[in-house]
């Protein structure tokens, strides 16, 4: 004896095939893009978790693209652009002199930063 389908799952297959359609749709091609990834670390060396990191344009230093904190092994990752362009990252940390470095982007690449920061209190007269 053959059983009939039920109901419920005759209408489930429609509404499937519904949602893959819709989701194909909603996809896009993804964009290229680089990585800009780092470590901080204090004097003398050893990795600060913690730290506040910013990334910005060079040529336009007063507007934040991306902030992060650093990793508890003091890393951070930034996924800007593949297009040409200078950024400027910098490291700040309650008691630690602000440490910067500036990046430059081609194309589609990864390029590692090293940010030290330096207490205060030895701070160049």
């Amino acid at each position: 004896m053959r059983r009939k389908p039920k109901p419920s799952s005759v209408l489930l297959l429609p509404a499937l095939f519904l949602t893959q359609v819709l989701f194909a749709q909603g996809k896009r091609k993804a964009e290229p893009y680089a990585v800009i990834a780092g470590t901080v670390f204090r004097d003398p060396g050893f990795a600060q978790p913690g730290a506040s990191v910013v990334l910005v344009l060079k040529s336009a230093p007063t507007k934040k693209l991306q902030r992060q904190i650093s990793s508890p092994r003091g890393e951070f990752t930034f996924r800007v652009p593949a297009s040409p362009n200078r950024y400027v990252i910098t490291a700040t940390l309650k008691g630690f002199q602000t440490a910067r470095e500036e990046i430059e982007i081609q194309d589609q690449e990864q390029i590692n930063a090293t940010l030290l920061l330096v207490p205060e209190s030895k701070k160049e007269r």
